[in-house]
């Protein structure tokens, strides 16, 4: 017999206004997800952000050396980036022209 593992969630509750319901309800059904799933969704993204705030970065002498070496050196254009920031944003009419 194949034994199934026990799955553990834990129930969270929230009194919310009227309006902050409809504003995750629209927002959810733009992305095809239940209210449960997006506000799930965005309370783990957004723990996880403040967690990574406070996360150290360890290296060694040598390796944070070689970093500030590669921070000291000029930087080498992205022709991709350049490219992008040549083109004219789509409500400018004119104001800037493309480079080809």
């Amino acid at each position: 017999m194949a034994r199934t593992s026990e799955r553990k969630e834990y129930p969270l509750s929230m009194r919310l206004p009227e309006a902050d319901i409809a504003i995750i309800d629209r927002a959810a059904g733009r992305r095809g997800r239940s209210r449960t799933d997006f506000v799930r969704e965005a309370a783990v993204r957004a723990a996880e952000d403040v967690l990574m705030e406070n996360i150290p970065i360890r290296m060694s002498p040598e390796g944070f050396n070689a970093f500030l070496q590669l921070l000291a050196k000029p930087p080498k254009p992205v022709p991709e980036m350049v490219e992008v920031a040549r083109r004219s944003a789509p409500w400018e009419t004119g104001k800037r022209k493309s480079k080809s």
